[in-house]
């Protein structure tokens, strides 16, 4: 009997670490800025999170973003202005591509 309650336990916790590990599966946010040399660092905002990552010859990528919805703030240099967009989406273990970002003076 003792080890059959043993089985069990150890068969539980087996299954809820199974749904633990789902639920730490965050996507990603990439995306490019032109012109490649314009833009500091890159931001995504949420009402919960905000999370940054450089902007490297003109690409970034942030990894390990909880699922929600988003907006990327790109932080120019100048002459160049700061460029918002609202709306990007992050699903459990996706790529959110947010495209080319073009910066104005």
């Amino acid at each position: 009997m003792k080890i059959s309650k043993l089985s069990l336990a150890a068969l539980g916790l087996a299954f809820a670490g199974v749904f633990a590990f789902k639920a730490l599966v965050n996507g990603t946010v990439k995306g490019t800025v032109t012109p490649s040399d314009g833009a500091a660092r890159a931001w995504i905002i949420s009402a919960t999170d905000t999370l940054k990552a450089p902007i490297d010859k003109g690409a970034f990528e942030i990894p390990d973003v909880k699922p929600g919805t988003y907006k990327v703030i790109i932080e120019a240099k100048p002459p160049y202005k700061n460029v918002a967009k609202d709306g990007v989406t992050v699903t459990d273990g996706q790529t959110s591509d947010v495209g080319e970002i073009k910066l104005s003076q």
